[in-house]
């Protein structure tokens, strides 16, 4: 194994470098900070990453003089640079990420990643974050990496040998985690009915958070489910150990839980750990429309910061405020709209924390449509579930407004009369 210290591993990054960071739980801190701690010898050193978890410097001053942010996803640890001059965005499928890299589109000079201990073979696991990870290992000219005991070694495809690392640093430190949020009153009313739309074995997609664990918690009745998903927690656990969720009727590596990231507790880490029930692939993978579709029923959970009375929905800006990104959500609303009864979901609550409605007239100047009228499907908040499909426009218009929050009726009504007449 190539060993080197800290600082020996950091000067392999040199000016004028594009570095790409694996994200989510396994952002490898210590080393991605160590390069920034040679800010005052570089220059022009582009980060390419989805979205990051920890302290990151490359975002701040004084190290930012010498990198640039060119991020296709925005976590909280950088959207402030990426809303200036210190950073930009790609919007951008996940699923499509990964032909940046092999098509040479954004050659990588480094890749800078988290691995666990080889085994006897040598080979490492990227954990449980391999989405864009593996093509970016696969195609950058040098790959750093931390070797890291606690990295939890995961089955699949996110599997790199030792000596495909051009050099690694020791560290021995949790991956980050994420703990379960209380579920709201309001959160668990979108939970039930969205989760009354849910069949027999279906086959799962949704990410982290309040609402997709009310969903969850309402399924412990369902048979036969599977799961296909970007994005795997801990809500799945309960449903697993049950037996609920067998992936018996998945017509895609059937009886396997197939992810490209998992974001949880620790807990969440040592069930995936040597576990060949779950299987990680790739973003192209995962998220290919071409392959979720072919699984039955796919049920794709999705949320968004606002859907205007067409059914437009944003949910990676606020007005022209870039806050996180496209990610994998159109990827998954289509795939499941073309599944064999399939239902792509837009579940959100009806008002924002300051009672500000989510549904409204017309988008926020500026904002980002992440997922266009024509795809959505099944709409949800507190006050019941809509299906825009097939509907023309002032059909949509009444429906949504049959689901907006009481307070803000009257005005979408007056709104949606001087539109539509």
């Amino acid at each position: 194994m190539n060993i080197l210290s800290l600082e020996k591993a950091a000067s392999i990054v040199k000016s004028g470098d594009r570095i790409f960071v694996q994200g989510a739980a396994m952002t490898p801190n210590t080393l991605i900070n160590a390069i920034c701690d040679r800010y005052e010898d570089l220059e022009n050193v582009e980060i390419i990453s989805i979205h990051t978890d920890g302290a990151v410097n490359y975002a701040l001053p004084p190290y930012n003089k010498a990198f640039k942010i060119n991020s296709c996803f925005v976590g909280g640890n950088v959207r402030k640079a990426v809303n200036t001059n210190q950073g930009d965005y790609i919007p951008i499928f996940l699923s499509e990420i990964h032909w940046l890299f092999r098509r040479n589109l954004l050659p990588l000079d480094v890749a800078v990643v988290q691995v666990s201990l080889p085994d006897k073979h040598g080979y490492c696991s990227l954990g449980v974050s391999v989405d864009i990870t593996l093509p970016a290992v696969q195609t950058a000219k040098k790959v750093i990496g931390q070797l890291n005991p606690k990295v939890p070694r995961s089955h699949g495809d996110g599997i790199i040998h030792i000596s495909q690392l051009d050099g690694l640093v020791e560290v021995d430190a949790p991956i980050h985690t994420y703990p379960l949020g209380a579920i709201s009153e309001t959160e668990a009313k979108i939970g039930a009915h969205v989760a009354s739309l849910i069949e027999d074995g279906a086959t799962l997609q949704m990410g982290i958070g309040s609402i997709p664990n009310a969903v969850l918690q309402n399924l412990s009745g369902h048979k036969r489910l599977g799961v296909h998903t970007e994005m795997f927690s801990d809500g799945l656990l309960p449903l697993i150990e049950k037996g609920v969720v067998t992936g018996e009727e998945k017509e895609i590596k059937t009886g396997k839980i197939v992810t490209c990231f998992a974001a949880g507790s620790q807990k969440l880490y040592d069930f995936i750990d040597d576990n060949p029930l779950v299987h990680f692939k790739e973003a192209g993978y995962t998220n290919d429309t071409t392959i979720i579709r072919r699984n039955p029923k796919v049920t794709a959970i999705n949320s968004a910061i606002e859907i205007d009375l067409t059914g437009q929905v944003c949910a990676d800006t606020i007005g022209s405020y870039q806050y996180s990104g496209v990610g994998g959500q159109m990827d998954f609303i289509r795939g499941a709209s073309l599944s064999p009864g399939g239902k792509p979901i837009i579940a959100l609550t009806s008002v924002t924390g300051k009672g500000i409605s989510k549904i409204t007239p017309i988008l926020k100047p500026g904002a980002g449509v992440t997922t266009t009228r024509a795809h959505v499907h099944y709409v949800a908040t507190e006050y019941g579930v809509v299906n825009l499909f097939g509907k023309n426009l002032q059909e949509r218009a009444r429906a949504l407004i049959s689901i907006a929050h009481p307070d803000h009726r009257e005005v979408l009504e007056a709104a949606a009369h001087e539109r539509f007449g």
